[in-house]
C-alpha cells in the first residue's frame, strides 16, 4: 500500500493536491481539527485581551488576528470542500431547525426578563441604540464562528454528541470572560445552539434565536450585571 508521503506526490505530478482529512494520517485526522478550534479561539482571545492592553482602543489592529481566523476558518473549508450549505448557510431546514430553537429561546427570554424586572424593580430603562439594528448580521458572523466551524470541527475530532456540544459551549464561554453572568449565560446558550445545529445545521435560524436573546439581555438587564455585554479587557474600562 502506497504511503501517504507518495500519495501526496502522485496527486503534485498529476497537478492536484488534495489534502482532505481522508488521506490525513490517523493521529493528524483527529488532532488537526482540535488545533483549528484552538488556533481560531485564540485569535479571538488575543484579539479581546492582548491588543487592547497593549496597544489600546486601535479597531484596525484589533482586526488583525481576527482576520488571520477568518483566513484559517475560509482555507480549512476550501481544503475540505465545504460550501456554503454544508455550514449551514441554507433555508431547506430553516423551518426545522425554529423548531427546535423555538421553546429554549421563548424560555431564555422570559428568564431574561424575569431576572431584570425583579433586579430592576420593574423599571428597565435601558435606551434604544441604533448599533442594535446590526444585531442579526453579528449575530449571524457568532454562530458561523460557533457552529458553522468550531460545531463542525468538534463533531471531526470529538463525533456528534456531548464531548463536542460541551467543547463548544465552554469555547463560547471562555470567550465572554470576564463578565461571570454573561460567561454562565453562554455556557447554558451555547450547549443549545450546539445541540440545535448537530440536528438541523440552519446558521440564520441560530442568528435569529442568538439576536432576540442578545437583545433581550442589552433592553432588560442592568449594567450593574452585565457592564454593557462587555467580553476581554474592556470590561474593566
Amino acid at each position: 500500500m502506497a504511503s501517504f508521503e507518495s500519495r501526496l506526490e502522485e496527486s503534485m505530478r498529476a497537478g492536484v493536491v488534495k489534502t482532505s482529512r481522508e488521506q490525513l494520517p490517523a493521529g493528524v485526522e483527529r488532532w488537526l481539527p482540535l488545533w483549528e478550534i484552538a488556533s481560531v479561539v485564540t485569535s479571538c482571545l488575543i484579539a479581546e485581551w492582548a491588543v487592547f492592553v497593549f496597544i489600546g482602543r486601535n479597531k484596525l489592529i484589533m482586526a488583525i488576528p481576527i482576520g488571520l481566523a477568518f483566513a484559517l476558518m475560509l482555507y480549512s473549508h476550501w481544503e475540505r470542500g465545504e460550501g456554503l450549505r454544508d455550514i449551514g448557510l441554507r433555508v431547506d431546514n430553516f423551518v426545522a431547525s425554529c423548531r427546535l430553537l423555538f421553546i429554549p429561546t421563548a424560555l431564555a427570554v422570559i428568564l431574561i426578563v424575569t431576572f431584570g424586572w425583579l433586579t430592576s424593580h420593574g423599571d428597565f430603562g435601558a435606551p434604544w441604540r441604533w448599533r442594535f439594528v446590526a444585531l442579526p448580521v453579528w449575530a449571524l458572523l457568532q454562530q458561523y464562528v460557533l457552529n458553522g466551524f468550531i460545531n463542525r470541527r468538534a463533531q471531526m475530532a470529538l463525533g456528534a454528541g456531548a464531548k463536542g456540544i460541551a467543547l463548544i459551549a465552554i469555547a463560547f464561554s471562555i470567550l465572554h470572560l470576564p463578565s461571570p453572568l454573561l460567561a454562565l449565560l453562554t455556557l447554558g446558550a451555547g450547549i443549545t445552539w450546539g445541540f440545535v445545529y448537530q440536528r438541523a445545521p440552519n446558521l440564520y435560524a441560530l442568528a435569529l434565536s442568538h439576536s432576540a436573546v442578545s437583545l433581550t439581555l442589552a433592553l432588560t438587564i442592568s449594567p450593574y450585571w452585565l457592564n454593557g455585554l462587555r467580553v476581554g479587557f474592556k470590561y474593566f474600562g
